[in-house]
């Protein structure tokens, strides 16, 4: 259900803030799933607005992926719509709206999808955190001005308030000794995070959902971007009653604490960590055939550059819907703004059951998370660089001037949206559709 209501995102002694939630708390609740197994779900709509969910990275149907006017009519106000799918892969993913977008995933409306393996994963515990921000008023309240033009060029809707899992955090408990799964998801608008772990090595055992070869990150920090989800395995091996930061660092001279791991007095439940790293088992996702794939590409254009100037959008500025009736991005020219609506005509092609290679261009000054619908694919190059690991992803995180090669086998039917997840670069242009026939 989503509807009206309030919540304690700043913590005790501070006011509470209108917000947006599903079933009334803020984020939504974790949806349970199982591998292989049918999910029915309904979803009541108690806002004054249309709205949908989307099942950010599930493989499911066209029908059921909850792109308003592209695969299914939006849910009015008072109305409900029952989604039904078989989820094939096992991880962790996330839900939101796709109808108004920034207002309504800004509002709050956003909530977690673990989809449990056949089998047991060998932790002490399985956690959660769904990070998220807002921009929030010196009273409180969700500050007003989404669609800001200005930051829709830039960088985007940049809160001033971090929560973890609804609420800004303190600290979290941790026992000594203990190996803990943690699913870490950016449920923002467009704050991308640096995260790193104080006195600790997570090892990063899935991306996007999808089982990767174990591996610490670059430099000890965990790059996550909107929408982006990243399990770890971490062993805690830190000293009993200390406590010890998680700083997010990725923009310079912003740099903050999330939380603090905060040991109990407990001596370690385990002297050593476990000698095996944890791995997870992969899902069954089609092998790209590389040597006889079809190969496009998609460039990224738009945004502002220094002085204020656009670039890269020639005389497209006029005739684009939504913004005030102007975009600020676009991809191979071309610009949809919005949140989807009928009639989008696919940018790319593909038959079902062939192989694509898709080099994906970034020509502006900006940052982007670049989201397909209904697939994961094979993160396989960045900038002529080979990418390790066996990496795949659905949202692929792209930094200023970069270039990314990904493949994947067209087997899922329909026409399905491709889109930056800073949500104002999609609302302003930065969409397209590709069509599996």
């Amino acid at each position: 259900m989503a509807a009206p209501t309030r919540a304690r995102l700043a913590g005790e002694g501070h006011p509470e803030t209108d917000v947006w939630a599903y079933n009334n708390t803020v984020p939504g609740p974790i949806v349970r799933l199982r591998q292989g197994e049918p999910a029915r779900i309904i979803v009541e709509n108690h806002l004054d607005q249309d709205t949908t969910v989307h099942w950010h990275g599930i493989r499911l149907p066209n029908a059921m992926d909850g792109v308003p006017g592209l695969t299914q009519p939006p849910i009015k106000p008072g109305e409900s719509f029952t989604y039904e799918f078989t989820p094939p892969d096992a991880g962790t993913f996330w839900y939101h709206p796709h109808a108004n977008s920034l207002e309504q995933l800004g509002r709050g409306l956003a909530g977690a999808i673990i989809v449990e393996e056949r089998e047991t994963v060998p932790v002490d515990r399985d956690l959660l955190w769904l990070l998220a921000d807002w921009r929030l008023t010196s009273g409180g309240e969700i500050a007003s001005g989404f669609g800001n033009r200005m930051e829709a060029a830039m960088s985007g809707r940049v809160g001033n308030t971090v929560t973890l899992s609804g609420q800004v955090s303190e600290e979290e408990p941790i026992r000594a000794g203990e190996r803990i799964r943690l699913r870490l998801v950016n449920g923002s608008l467009a704050r991308v995070m640096a995260l790193r772990f104080e006195g600790h090595r997570p090892v990063i055992v899935a991306i996007d959902g999808q089982p990767c070869d174990p591996h610490e990150p670059e430099g000890g920090r965990i790059l996550l971007g909107p929408a982006m989800r990243i399990d770890v395995a971490l062993d805690m091996q830190g000293e009993p009653g200390r406590r010890y930061r998680v700083i997010d660092d990725f923009y310079d001279g912003l740099s903050y604490w999330v939380t603090q791991l905060a040991y109990g007095e407990k001596p370690p439940i385990r002297e050593h960590p476990p000698d095996a790293p944890l791995s997870l088992l992969r899902n069954p996702l089609a092998e790209p055939d590389l040597a006889n794939a079809d190969r496009h590409e998609l460039t990224l254009q738009g945004g502002m550059m220094g002085g204020g100037a656009m670039t890269g959008m020639g005389g497209m500025m006029g005739g684009m819907m939504g913004m005030g009736g102007g975009a600020a991005w676009a991809i191979n020219g071309m610009s949809m703004t919005g949140d989807g609506h009928a009639g989008m005509e696919p940018a790319l092609t593909f038959q079902r059951g062939h192989s694509v290679v898709l080099v994906l261009r970034n020509e502006t000054a900006w940052w982007h998370p670049m989201h397909f619908h209904g697939h994961s694919f094979r993160v396989l190059s960045r900038n002529g660089v080979r990418v390790p690991h066996r990496q795949w992803q659905d949202t692929v995180l792209m930094a200023p001037r970069d270039a990314v090669e990904v493949a994947f086998v067209a087997d899922n039917p329909g026409d399905w949206m491709l889109h930056c997840h800073v949500i104002d670069h999609q609302m302003a242009g930065m969409m397209t559709v590709l069509r599996v026939a």
